[in-house]
């Protein structure tokens, strides 16, 4: 509040100034209405420079001090190559103006490149200030899981979303297609829950290489030029990307290894859910989707058992377990969790065995009934 109090006041005292000194003979209301333009101008000017980092200040003051000497020069030539008259002092002018300008411009664009770390004293403290883009593609907008990434606050820098990543995810929310269609607007929405997000900053930007058709691509060059990293899920893009040099954060590789970790001989307690592709084998799937093979299981689809863990594979497209079941330990155990169907069955089995013996004997005695 103190700031824009003292900006307020420097407004009104430029105006008060020019009102009391009417500058070039104008009217008393009409210099105060210039000197309060530019007043206004001048804090637009300091509110700029304010943004500005100190490499950019540095390098826009030798800019414009070099831009001057040049103007200098160039005076000096041209009171020596034109007579006196209002075309030599217009064009004086105008090289100072020019020069000044050009040097402050390309001063403060150039200012980057100093390392005023090397100078020491105050201006070893100097950060660099470098932005960290994450450049987003198609397929990880559609995928979702980066809104909900980004809400959590592990994702930082700038969010870059390319203009034609938009267009393409435009092309597909209105295909003909119903599922294609409700896939592009699932990436919309998730676009709108990261502008909403607090944590993240969104920048869509215009630029587009032409000569490149495919948006892969474009996206890798894209990258080179904000020198950022491309978000994706894709992994044909991935591999591309790689071979490039450009860095690539791929969504499932983090998922992968955000999965628990299952070391061999350790028991774990699965749902048998189908037939595996060998012989007596069973396949469950655990709460990551991770699937889990497991020997001489076959026999237990539908229900819940004790198994232990052989070996563990990792693949690029995920985890995958193998695992053995006991038929001597898991067995009670799952006997004990199935036991009331079973002797509601056949009421005369709990009077003379624990409730697990009947469950065992069921199986191979319906298998006789059906052979005779």
């Amino acid at each position: 509040m103190d700031v824009v109090f003292i900006r307020l006041l420097f407004v009104l005292i430029v105006g008060v100034v020019c009102f009391v000194i009417r500058p070039f003979n104008l009217p008393s209301s009409l210099a105060a209405v210039v000197g309060l333009l530019i007043g206004v101008a001048i804090v637009v000017f300091e509110w700029r420079l304010r943004a500005m980092s100190l490499k950019r200040l540095i390098g826009a003051a030798i800019g414009s001090v070099l831009g001057i000497v040049g103007a200098y020069l160039f005076a000096l030539v041209i009171r020596n190559s034109i007579s006196p008259s209002p075309t030599q002092s217009f064009l004086q002018i105008m090289v100072m103006l020019v020069m000044a300008y050009v040097g402050l411009a390309v001063g403060a664009t150039k200012g980057d490149l100093l390392n005023l770390a090397a100078l020491g004293g105050i201006f070893g403290g100097e950060k660099t200030g470098k932005k960290s883009y994450k450049i987003l593609d198609t397929s990880v907008i559609i995928d979702g899981r980066i809104a909900d990434i980004a809400e959590t606050g592990f994702l930082d820098g700038l969010i870059v979303i390319p203009q034609f990543v938009l267009r393409e995810l435009q092309l597909v929310a209105d295909s003909a297609d119903s599922l294609k269609r409700n896939r592009g607007r699932r990436g919309l929405d998730i676009l709108q829950r990261l502008q909403k997000t607090a944590s993240v900053q969104i920048q869509i930007v215009e630029d587009d290489f032409p000569s490149v058709r495919e948006v892969d691509m474009k996206l890798i060059e894209l990258a080179k030029v904000y020198e950022g990293k491309i978000l994706t899920n894709d992994f044909n893009l991935n591999k591309v990307a790689q071979l490039q040099g450009v860095a690539v954060l791929n969504i499932n590789e983090l998922a992968n290894s955000l999965k628990p970790i299952v070391l061999p001989g350790e028991v774990m307690r699965v749902f048998i859910l189908k037939e595996g592709k060998e012989y007596n084998q069973g396949v469950a799937y655990l709460d990551d989707g991770t699937m889990v093979v497991i020997d001489n299981a076959r026999k237990m689809i539908g229900k819940t058992i004790d198994i232990s863990v052989t070996s563990v594979l990792q693949t690029t497209a995920g985890k995958m377990i193998f695992g053995k079941w006991d038929e001597r330990g898991p067995v009670r155990h799952d006997a004990k969790a199935v036991a009331p169907p079973a002797m509601a069955v056949p009421p005369v089995a709990g009077t003379s065995a624990p409730p697990t013996e009947p469950a065992k004997k069921q199986t191979p005695a319906a298998v006789d009934r059906a052979a005779d």
